[in-house]
């Protein structure tokens, strides 16, 4: 296995907004050989400028493990360029089949190096956020393994946040709604992240220490999708999630 070729192949294909084929069709390959490509393809961005700003969880539904056949959450790397201003628009250009989820987004305080129980993990916060995640495999049809998608950095391509506010706000089960044009198109609760976002964030800092890695002060962890993924395409003008207490988080649609 080249694990910088296939990470080449990923990063080109996200770069350039075109699909390939699942790697696992033609290369078997295991986990922690998925994270290692996901660190080398990432780290082709970081030579292009891009700043590491955070991670994202997946699978932080017990429906959605069940249907992957894992279980564990999976975590992906954000980076500068994914991130939108609120109220900005989005390049349909720039995606092969894109799809957004709202979620809740937490704004780190204090360097996480070490897993963090649940009772202490509000003390590392200093915001939390409503915010949206857009994801866009790289695969051709959306189609993967999970070690296939934890290759791909967990189909992460791009993330809008709202405005901040203090952790001490209760978001344990949040009233969540993605709109489409201003239509409701899924409804959910932060209680959908596994009971309660906060356990995502442990789980992050569970993860990231278990693959060497520091979550830094400034750093904005994606606590997972609240309601299933909703398809972005041509025609769309404004895709929005409004969270109960936390506010609306927006983007323009630009075809």
């Amino acid at each position: 296995m080249n694990i910088e070729q296939i990470a080449k192949t990923l990063d080109t294909a996200a770069k350039n907004a075109q699909s390939v084929p699942q790697i696992s069709l033609s290369t078997p390959i295991t986990e922690a050989e998925a994270y290692a490509i996901q660190k080398a393809s990432i780290e082709r961005r970081y030579a292009r400028e891009e700043k590491p700003i955070g991670l994202k969880m997946g699978f932080t539904s017990q429906a959605k493990m069940e249907q992957m056949g894992v279980h564990d959450m999976i975590w992906g790397r954000l980076t500068s360029e994914m991130l939108y201003p609120n109220m900005g628009e989005l390049p349909l250009k720039n995606f092969i089949h894109p799809r957004a989820e709202p979620e809740i987004c937490f704004q780190i305080k204090r360097e996480i190096n070490s897993a963090v129980p649940l009772s202490e993990i509000k003390n590392y916060v200093s915001g939390v956020a409503a915010a949206i995640e857009i994801i866009d495999s790289r695969y051709e049809n959306f189609k993967f393994s999970l070690e296939d998608v934890i290759a791909d950095n967990c189909s992460s391509a791009a993330l809008v946040v709202g405005d901040w506010f203090s952790p001490n706000f209760p978001i344990d089960d949040l009233k969540i709604d993605l709109l489409i044009d201003e239509e409701v198109v899924a409804s959910g609760s932060s209680a959908a992240i596994l009971g309660n976002p906060w356990a995502s964030l442990v789980a992050a800092a569970r993860l990231a220490t278990q693959y060497g890695e520091i979550i830094p002060a400034g750093s904005i962890i994606m606590a997972g999708a609240a309601t299933s993924a909703v398809y972005l395409k041509a025609g769309h003008r404004r895709v929005s999630a409004v969270v109960e207490t936390l506010g609306e988080v927006i983007l323009d649609i630009e075809a």
